[in-house]
């Protein structure tokens, strides 16, 4: 059973659910009774950010750490706090960073304090992958994919994580149908699969020889009401 390291990075392509995955994982950890820190770190994307839990993660005792312009209009991200700081920190770190190379690229310029963790076996970094999107649909396209991030970021990827989904469309059978190209993709890329996830909102199953997590529907779209989202 996958345990998570002191520090996870979280990364992956733009829509894959990275940011579901980070709040959920958080909520998770934090049930443990461990200090949990989320680092909102995606420079890219202003839109389903991990930075729109503030309030829920509050009521959990998480603390959220983001850049100066989430949920603000304001363009160019000013990074205030300090990340080897968090890091050297009690209890579990969190960062969620940007997709795509792009938002790899910021996440290198700290390379060099994280990868001295993953030296010591102290950090995950881990690769959320939807088999349903552009880009990341085979295995050939998500090695790539995930090969550019691991340059920009100048870090190495540990774990993959099967987060396959078409929003409140998915269904058990489609993670099923998943998982003959995550298990091509683990071993092309030489990475475990950390876990599979399944939405709250699909009965739980099991597939042997992985982990299956249930996650809560974080990332809540316009249209849904918020009786639908992790309050």
């Amino acid at each position: 059973m996958y345990q998570p390291k002191k520090i996870i990075v979280v990364t992956g392509h733009f829509g894959s659910g990275k940011t579901n995955f980070s709040t959920a994982l958080a909520l998770s950890l934090a049930k443990t009774g461990a200090p949990v820190t989320v680092v909102d770190f995606d420079l890219v994307n202003p839109y389903f950010r991990t930075a729109d839990f503030k309030e829920a993660f509050a009521k959990r005792g998480i603390t959220l750490r983001a850049p100066d312009y989430a949920n603000t209009n304001v363009d160019i991200p000013s990074v205030q706090f300090d990340l080897g700081g968090l890091a050297a920190a009690e209890g579990y770190l969190i960062i969620d960073v940007g997709g795509d190379e792009d938002g790899a690229i910021a996440l290198g310029r700290y390379s060099h304090v994280l990868n001295s963790y993953a030296e010591t076996n102290e950090l995950d970094m881990l690769a959320v992958v939807s088999f349903r999107r552009y880009l990341t649909r085979t295995a050939e396209e998500t090695v790539a994919y995930l090969r550019g991030i691991e340059r920009a970021s100048r870090m190495k990827l540990t774990h993959i994580v099967n987060n396959t989904n078409l929003g409140m469309e998915t269904t058990a059978e489609m993670i099923r149908e998943s998982m003959p190209q995550c298990e091509a993709l683990s071993e092309a890329m030489g990475l475990p699969v950390a876990c599979v996830t399944v939405p709250e909102f699909v009965e739980p199953f099991e597939l042997p020889g992985y982990d299956v997590m249930q996650v809560p529907v974080a990332v809540r779209l316009p249209w849904m009401p918020k009786s639908e989202a992790v309050q």
